[in-house]
């Protein structure tokens, strides 16, 4: 009897521990949607690989405006001249971020805000494009305080799979 006590005690005592540490850990992966992208806020250099195996060059800036409730975003290509802006709003009416882009090229795209884990997503809507149905999406990962990895990716399966089309790999600038 005293050794199933001791046993019994010990289980206990084991259950308690892993309780607790599940709890924490689930505390950990909550996720706060309104600064669901804070990490994207600030000055970055930024550089991708292009077809022809060179490199481009560029930077995004990207602040918090308007009472500190929508993310602007400022990209630049100065080899190309390539500009694009966009808008992120964490909308209180259906507690979704929403993305606005626009660029000097005549583009605009208008995305939903989805997280998963640690990865950040705004993706289109479903678009009929040459007879095919497009969905296309902007995958933030691998985020750091200093860096993060950002993919453009295009699915003609309605979401099934994923073709990466653009990688763009993102360093923070030292403050100066």
């Amino acid at each position: 009897m005293k050794r199933f006590l001791s046993h019994l005690f010990m289980l206990l005592i084991l259950f308690c521990i892993s309780d607790k540490l599940f709890s924490q850990e689930a505390k950990i992966q909550e996720i706060d949607p309104v600064n669901a992208f804070d990490f994207w806020v600030g000055d970055w250099d930024v550089h991708w690989l292009n077809p022809d195996s060179s490199y481009s060059y560029g930077e995004n800036h990207i602040v918090k405006t308007l009472d500190g409730n929508v993310i602007q975003e400022h990209f630049n290509d100065p080899t190309t001249g390539f500009k694009g802006t966009s808008i992120s709003v964490l909308s209180f009416a259906d507690s979704t971020w929403h993305q606005a882009w626009a660029d000097n090229a005549g583009g605009y795209f208008d995305f939903h805000g989805i997280i998963d884990g640690d990865t950040r997503i705004f993706q289109t809507d479903p678009k009929l494009r040459n007879e095919r149905m497009i969905i296309q999406r902007m995958v933030f990962t691998e985020i750091t305080e200093m860096d993060f990895i950002w993919n453009w990716e295009l699915s003609v399966d309605n979401g099934l799979t994923w073709q990466l089309t653009w990688q763009i790999f993102y360093e923070r600038k030292e403050v100066e």
